[in-house]
């Protein structure tokens, strides 16, 4: 970016801080079920996912963890492979890779089928070096691949899609955004186990995308974000998650 844009976004960016308040995390149990309907699936064939991450894993903007990321995602996969899915999740607002690593990491359990990373967009807003960024990816997806058989990383959501985001700060951000996920690209490209989903192909988001602070999805947001997810998902698993 042009250097002599950076006062306009030092100013978009103290703006934008001051009109966003803050939203609360999703409310209710940070565990659930989904099953496809008419289906006597039991839950020894279950298929295990977790969810960890930023405050998008937290929920915020949606009301339960249920309407969230979380619970969107199990009814997805649930509904593509006809198997019941126990999910968990374990988010919390404002949560870096750093947090993430040392954190959140330990709440979540084994013998996983899948976990999914939704993180990034607070190491953008942080100025975090996209090598160090990216080492304690490396770390944070070598420990879920040692609890999950795959392991999902959600692209960063592009800041220039959101209504919040006034235009040159948004630029800015989208493209530190892309730094960061060439780095996330490239971190599951050497790990056979690891998936990288671009998030780009949400766009283009709507209003409904988004919750009331026009930063946070809403739980159409959500439901449409764990689509894209499980697309990508459910194809690579389509052997062992076949009805038994």
């Amino acid at each position: 970016m042009n250097p002599l844009l950076l006062p306009v976004v030092v100013a978009q960016g103290l703006w934008v801080r001051g009109r966003t308040g803050e939203i609360p995390a999703a409310a209710g149990p940070v565990t659930g079920v989904a099953a496809p309907p008419g289906t006597q699936d039991s839950a020894a064939s279950a298929w295990r996912i977790a969810v960890v991450g930023e405050s998008t894993a937290a929920g915020c903007g949606a009301a339960t963890h249920d309407e969230g990321f979380a619970g969107s995602l199990a009814r997805e996969l649930a509904g593509r492979t006809g198997r019941r899915v126990e999910w968990s999740v374990a988010g919390e607002h404002g949560a870096t890779m750093r947090r993430i690593r040392d954190a959140l990491l330990p709440r979540l359990g084994r013998e996983l089928d899948v976990a999914v990373l939704l993180a990034g967009v607070n190491d953008v807003v942080g100025h975090r070096a996209p090598g160090a960024w990216g080492d304690d990816l490396a770390a944070v997806v070598d420990d879920l691949g040692g609890r999950a058989g795959r392991v999902a990383v959600a692209g960063i959501a592009p800041f220039d899609g959101f209504p919040a985001m006034p235009g040159v700060l948004g630029r800015y951000l989208a493209e530190r955004g892309r730094a960061l996920d060439e780095v996330a690209r490239r971190v599951c490209a050497a790990r056979p186990g690891a998936l990288w989903i671009d998030a780009r192909s949400l766009l283009p988001m709507g209003a409904e995308f988004f919750a009331r602070d026009r930063f946070h999805p809403s739980a159409y947001g959500y439901s449409r974000w764990a689509a894209v997810v499980a697309d990508r998902l459910a194809p690579e698993q389509a052997d062992r998650l076949a009805p038994e």
